[in-house]
């Protein structure tokens, strides 16, 4: 039977929150958990959810925080407790987490709260941002491992009442942190869970597109897949925030020409690289126009004059024209790829060869070519 008790219950609170700051909080509690009983039983929700708000507050206004645990826990599992009235409670309890600096009570505070959320559909975004809170002190206590393991306890894409959006950013997050550990099978297996269609359908998402894609760059040169790396990039410079910066236009746009020229031939590789070239944006970086000119032109190509005219643009720049981070010197990945296009001008030279019907290019011809051509 459904009884309204708002009116006791708006009587009692005020009474018992100045009885609290007396001092007399345990007095204060149980009178309100009485009261909660009460109201439960007889299936008033919103007197009950107010009930439920009031304890948890009057624990943390007394900076008694071991009976703001308890009793968190003792409400939630509580015999047909309402779950409109837990969500209230456990949303009122969340923001105590931002206010409390004391490392240890507030991850006490966290533990409970995600302890309590457990299994409970109606409460799935609020354990989902506590965990990734969790996440966040764990990498800032240098724990990256940890973080990651936290954060990927959570399915989000299978949260119904979460928003797209913030949907998006979990993911994303997980993957950042995934990357961190260098953990690339599972960045892999997580990214897969973003349709990239959702940036074309959305507004407002050009920072979650960036950030996806950059991270997805990130993976994939691990494993130097120049192709997918290319379609990644080209994907940031058709981003309306970078189309109207000139600097990251002109910028994406160089990663694009070098990733497509480093990709090696086949008919997609082919295809794409000619639509780049069309690109008229192109007439505004012309060092890596020629470059891309010697690529898509049926001509013997020595790696000599590649080194003399382009060198000094693609690995170091000039202040009126920086170059990319693709070719940087004396890292890994920098020199890794140096040698990768050297690879590539052996391979376009072998391509126009066959075009041209000199001879059918075999694997030792092949080899002295390379040799010839990386002969200083």
């Amino acid at each position: 039977m459904e009884v309204d008790y708002s009116s006791t219950v708006d009587e009692k609170i005020p009474l018992c929150e100045e009885s609290a700051k007396l001092g007399n909080l345990t007095e204060a509690v149980e009178t309100l958990l009485s009261l909660e009983k009460l109201t439960r039983t007889a299936a008033d929700m919103h007197s009950t959810a107010k009930l439920l708000v009031a304890i948890v507050k009057i624990c943390y206004e007394a900076k008694d925080f071991t009976a703001l645990n308890e009793n968190i826990v003792l409400l939630t599992k509580r015999r047909g407790q309402l779950k409109q009235a837990v969500t209230k409670m456990i949303q009122e309890a969340y923001t105590y987490v931002d206010l409390i600096s004391d490392m240890d009570v507030k991850l006490k505070l966290i533990d409970t709260l995600i302890t309590v959320t457990s299994g409970k559909i109606y409460v799935e975004i609020e354990r989902a941002r506590l965990t990734r809170t969790l996440a966040g002190i764990r990498e800032q206590q240098g724990n990256i491992t940890e973080a990651a393991n936290v954060l990927q306890e959570l399915q989000v894409e299978t949260f119904g009442s979460m928003e797209k959006t913030e949907k998006v950013e979990f993911i994303l997050e997980q993957m950042r942190l995934c990357l961190a550990k260098k953990d690339y099978i599972r960045t892999s297996i997580i990214s897969k869970k973003i349709n990239t269609r959702f940036f074309t359908n959305k507004e407002n998402v050009d920072d979650l597109k960036l950030k996806y894609y950059r991270q997805m760059i990130e993976l994939n040169e691990q494993d130097g897949a120049y192709l997918e790396m290319c379609k990644h990039f080209r994907a940031i410079y058709d981003t309306k925030k970078v189309q109207d910066s000139v600097a990251d236009k002109h910028m994406a746009l160089k990663c694009v020409v070098l990733c497509i020229v480093l990709a090696p031939y086949d008919n997609e590789q082919a295809d794409l690289i000619h639509r780049i070239k069309s690109e008229k944006a192109l007439e505004d970086i012309p060092i890596y126009s020629e470059l891309l000119k010697l690529f898509t032109t049926s001509e013997i190509m020595r790696w000599q004059h590649l080194c003399s005219t382009y060198e000094q643009a693609l690995r170091d720049g000039s202040k009126d024209e920086p170059c990319t981070p693709m070719f940087i010197r004396n890292t890994t990945l920098g020199d890794g790829r140096w040698s990768d296009l050297k690879h590539r001008v052996v391979e376009h030279v072998c391509e126009y060869s066959i075009l041209t019907k000199w001879s059918l290019v075999d694997s030792a011809v092949y080899h002295l070519l390379f040799r010839c051509l990386n002969a200083k």
